[in-house]
């Protein structure tokens, strides 16, 4: 059930991708891209394939977006603020001291009257 679950949040996330990001990877890409995307949605739709046909898919699939996944990134890096937007939510240099985190663990304790 989990192999399933994966793959049919891995088709879905990719569909999403190429529709936005498609134009950005060549024609030969997209097509290999869309076929194990058609592969993957017809093993999904197979109610008895194994977990192993599931995983395979699923690694065909990821193997076959990666140009996409780097499409992806390549535009993020190249649009402005792309490159360091993780700086100004994660900590940024811009702030007059080092703000100190302390992870912790905690225990509610409920009054007792």
């Amino acid at each position: 059930m989990q192999a399933r679950n994966g793959l049919d949040a891995l088709v879905h996330s990719v569909k999403k991708s190429l529709g936005e990001y498609g134009e950005k990877v060549g024609a030969e890409e997209r097509g290999r891209i869309e076929s194990a995307l058609n592969d993957a949605e017809t093993t999904l739709k197979d109610k008895e394939a194994s977990k192993e046909a599931l995983q395979a898919k699923s690694e065909a699939l990821m193997s076959a977006s990666q140009k996409l996944g780097e499409a992806m990134y390549a535009q993020g890096q190249g649009q402005p603020g792309g490159e360091g937007a993780g700086q100004g939510a994660g900590g940024g240099g811009d702030k007059g001291g080092e703000e100190k985190v302390v992870d912790a663990e905690y225990t509610e304790v409920k009054d007792r009257k």
